[in-house]
């Protein structure tokens, strides 16, 4: 990845967890590295930089209102992050996903692709692409953990892409679901406390 800023010094990853994060449209990694004073600091949080400008920010596939996206884009965007993880993977105890808007996106399409890889995952106020191509790939033998919150009243996800991704994280997922209302299109204290929770019970302290 062009850029990755991390929660702790290299010194200090060796053994942890590693969180995967990835921003939203038009956004960067500064975003992410708002959370990581919110999440448990047990983990070695990464927050990693979309490929793709996107005006005066960054993206991970080009998007447009309706959420329409091309399918090279997508697998090119998952296969550079595939690609990082490897490179850092040895440190690790395990892996665990964060997206926030088009970043659920993508952490959806990780775990699609790859679901044996990933201890749990978060999405917040995004999206699961519907792709039949993505949905050709996917090799569940079992369902991960998942977290979705976001507000109902979210503008920016649209009500088809909204009930599509509730379908699919039904079916596929073992899954946490909160809303927050009033939040809108944004990431809310009480969430980041719901989300710490999960990571705790389904990755610091599986089976307790």
């Amino acid at each position: 990845m062009e850029r990755v800023l991390w929660s702790k010094p290299e010194h200090e990853r060796d053994g942890t967890p590693l969180l995967v994060m990835m921003h939203g449209y038009g956004r960067d990694e500064s975003r992410m590295v708002e959370l990581f004073g919110s999440l448990p600091s047990g983990f070695s949080c990464a927050a990693l930089r979309g490929p793709k400008e996107i005006g005066d920010g960054y993206g991970w596939f080009l998007l447009d209102y309706f959420l329409t996206h091309d399918f090279a884009d997508v697998i090119a965007a998952a296969n550079a992050v595939f690609s990082w993880i490897e490179s850092v993977r040895s440190q690790h105890t395990s892996v665990s996903l964060l997206g926030y808007s088009q970043g659920m996106a993508m952490a959806t399409t990780l775990l699609r692709l790859r679901p044996a890889e990933f201890r749990a995952a978060v999405g917040l106020s995004g999206f699961v692409l519907d792709n039949e191509l993505l949905a050709m790939s996917e090799s569940f033998e079992s369902r991960p953990p998942f977290f979705w919150g976001r507000d109902r009243d979210d503008l920016v996800i649209n009500a088809a892409a909204a009930e599509h991704t509730e379908e699919w994280l039904h079916e596929h997922t073992q899954l946490t679901a909160r809303t927050y209302p009033g939040t809108g299109h944004a990431i809310s204290a009480a969430e980041l406390v719901d989300v710490s929770a999960f990571l705790r019970h389904y990755v610091l302290n599986p089976g307790s």
